[in-house]
């Protein structure tokens, strides 16, 4: 990934991208929401789960004694009831699958801001796609497991990464606005290529309302790239896997560096701007 640059960055439409890249060698059934009050009589807390709390979809499984359990934990607990220890074997809650299907629920990023209300059996479905679902922390230096809102996200990278998030007059790091810039190495069938990419902090629909561009060269020769910021919605991963961005191959890195084999010396230039 990229290291400070520097250039510059102006409010208006455009935003200037510069950076210095210094690597070693390659690592080489659905009825619509409403907006409203959702059952509130509590049955619906039945479904949660005595095993990891969550709400229950069928199959929904019960032991001799009544008590239930979802599919998944039933295999966690190896067929043994965790309340009273009876064998669980395959017999089925119908009574409470039927229950589930007269309830209408909250989504689970209400707090989030999504206030429509679900047929119990929609939710999972509506959740998948719900644009309040929590984002997932950009930061590619490491499989970080944290999520929550874009702010809550901000707040973590400058707190726990310890990210410049920059938004004043110049452009020298690789976060900026809602930007982020991704630079890694990897193997492109056998061979060895960088990448440099942009993913833009928001849901895809906010994403292309932008455009960016990317550049590489040195010795009077040059790679450019034109591309559509991805959401973070996309994991750096996917993003690489799917090849798009700026991608230099690893003979060409090594004539822009101008260095031996075993570090890279690369400066990756571009801009951002808004699409009217």
């Amino acid at each position: 990934m990229a290291p400070p640059g520097g250039n510059a960055f102006k409010e208006s439409n455009s935003t200037g991208l510069d950076y210095e890249v210094k690597m070693s060698k390659v690592e080489a059934n659905n009825k619509p929401a409403r907006y409203g009050i959702h059952s509130s009589n509590g049955v619906y807390e039945l479904l949660d789960c005595l095993v990891c709390t969550n709400l229950m979809y069928p199959p929904i499984f019960q032991c001799p004694n009544g008590h239930t359990l979802c599919s998944s934990c039933k295999l966690k607990v190896h067929n043994t009831c965790p309340t009273c220890r009876y064998e669980l074997g395959n017999i089925r809650c119908l009574a409470l699958e039927k229950v589930a299907e007269s309830l209408e629920v909250p989504c689970r990023y209400q707090s989030l801001g999504c206030h429509d209300i679900f047929p119990y059996y929609s939710k999972l479905k509506h959740e998948q796609h719900c644009r309040f679902r929590s984002y997932n922390c950009p930061y590619a230096g490491s499989e970080c497991s944290v999520a929550g809102d874009i702010q809550t996200l901000v707040d973590h990278l400058k707190d726990d990464h310890k990210v410049d998030m920059h938004d004043g007059c110049t452009f020298n790091h690789r976060y900026v606005k809602q930007f982020c810039l991704h630079f890694e190495a990897f193997q492109l069938g056998t061979a060895p290529v960088y990448m440099a990419f942009l993913r833009f902090m928001g849901d895809e629909k906010e994403a292309k309302k932008f455009s960016y561009s990317l550049e590489v060269g040195a010795h009077s020769r040059k790679l450019t790239w034109q591309g559509i910021p991805r959401s973070i919605r996309d994991s750096h991963r996917k993003v690489r896997d799917s090849q798009d961005g700026l991608i230099i191959p690893r003979n060409m890195a090594l004539y822009f560096s101008g260095s031996d084999k075993e570090e890279l010396k690369l400066r990756v230039t571009g801009r951002i701007w808004k699409e009217e």
